[in-house]
């Protein structure tokens, strides 16, 4: 299943056409987002990152790095929730929802980056 096309996206951001199924991968209900206008497929807040994780990164550029790292070992132990996302992909257009305000360096990003090296693999 090389070439999934796996997406990451604001929730804040006007839903699409294209987004295919939407998932929510924050721990924390996103502030001032009605169920409703949110339009998420599921929401899985055990694939985001822990509380002392996120708490520590505290959106610190500099801690990036090792953000990345850290929640790749987090995530190790999550075998099944990634496995629902690579099913979710493997059946079409898949965009992981994020509330953080940078869109570069996100929970999003580094799950799509590790999804998409498990498609590439198989």
């Amino acid at each position: 299943m090389a070439n999934a096309d796996i997406r990451v996206k604001r929730i804040y951001d006007p839903v699409e056409d294209g987004d295919g199924k939407r998932i929510l991968i924050d721990r924390l209900w996103p502030r001032g987002m009605s169920k409703e206008r949110a339009a998420l497929d599921a929401w899985m807040p055990d694939i985001g990152p822990s509380h002392a994780l996120r708490k520590w990164y505290a959106h610190r550029p500099e801690r990036w790095s090792a953000f990345c790292e850290r929640y790749r070992e987090e995530l190790a132990s999550r075998n099944e929730l990634l496995q629902e996302l690579m099913d979710a992909a493997e059946e079409g257009p898949l965009t992981l929802l994020f509330s953080a305000k940078n869109r570069d360096r996100n929970q999003a990003v580094v799950v799509r980056q590790l999804l998409q090296e498990r498609c590439d693999s198989r």
